[in-house]
């Protein structure tokens, strides 16, 4: 159970543009449980849910920001109505010039949010006027202006999550369908190609590599054996060095033709291997799982 002495609560906001969603990235890696663009009022009925029996984190990290519009007014309330539940806090408020809001806003060719008028810049200023009793009362201030993606996030690291990142790895396990085309995320692609496909198994055509049969088929052989084991090696060998760099979440696309059969088995074998380790945590996602042959 988690009580309202272990739950706290991490409030990311701050200017559209300057990094909101790189920052709840970051906690996500740390453990946090996050929400983007919640509704304020919505805040005391979370916390709730986190201090009831049987909740397995209290490290609760939530985004309100200017997109929530009328919602936003409620925000003040809403902090008033932690402070009388006695759940710690803390707020932290993302910026940046506006040069170089005006320069990501043209690089992606997205509107701002409160860009009426057909104007960035009027949309930034009028955002920096809104937020602006929000920024004085954060406990931390953070400008991303000169930052790039790596920077800004071993800056959350340094001001705010005071080395809760650096202890742990998560390994994301995809599966994938090179038919479907690589997942561009991926930081290790890996093949499994080489294998027999179960594709060609009449009886196996219609199951996954989730299903013992094509588990057994994928795995049975020595090629299979040799790559999982050469592959948890090398993983195990990076891991310690992918701390000492900062880097806490990595992601391993595994590919088959379809996506289905070889790259499914595995994958889950891979994970299974790894999620043993005292450092690493493990997630497992099958993108083209539900797609037909």
């Amino acid at each position: 159970m988690t009580d309202k002495l272990s739950l706290h609560v991490t409030i990311i906001t701050g200017l559209s543009g300057a990094g909101k969603s790189l920052a709840v990235n970051t906690f996500e890696d740390a453990g946090y449980f996050c929400v983007d663009n919640m509704p304020p009022q919505m805040l005391p009925g979370m916390t709730d849910v986190f201090c009831l029996p049987g909740a397995k984190t209290g490290k609760v990290a939530l985004v309100f920001d200017i997109r929530g519009r009328e919602f936003f007014t409620e925000f003040d309330q809403a902090m008033e109505e932690l402070d009388k539940r006695n759940i710690p806090h803390r707020i932290v408020f993302l910026e940046a010039d506006e040069e170089t809001l005006v320069a990501r806003y043209q690089a992606t060719r997205r509107t701002h949010p409160l860009d009426d008028s057909g104007s960035i810049v009027e949309g930034i200023r009028r955002e920096q006027r809104l937020l602006a009793s929000l920024r004085e009362r954060a406990d931390v201030v953070i400008d991303t202006s000169d930052l790039n993606v790596h920077e800004l996030r071993r800056r959350i690291q340094d001001a705010v999550l005071a080395g809760e990142l650096i202890n742990r790895v998560l390994l994301s396990y995809v599966s994938f369908g090179y038919k479907y085309g690589l997942p561009t995320e991926a930081d290790l692609v890996l093949d499994a190609r080489f294998l027999p496909n179960p594709h060609w198994v009449e009886s196996l055509r219609p199951l996954t590599g989730q299903d013992a049969p094509v588990s057994e088929y994928v795995l049975n052989r020595p090629e299979a054996l040799g790559f999982l084991e050469r592959i948890s090696s090398l993983l195990k060998y990076l891991v310690p060095l992918y701390l000492q760099e900062g880097k806490t979440h990595v992601i391993v696309a595994v590919g088959c033709t379809g996506g289905r059969h070889r790259s499914v088995a595995l994958t889950e074998t891979l994970a299974g291997l790894m999620d043993m380790e005292p450092t690493v945590d493990v997630s497992i996602r099958h993108r083209d799982l539900g797609r037909q042959s």
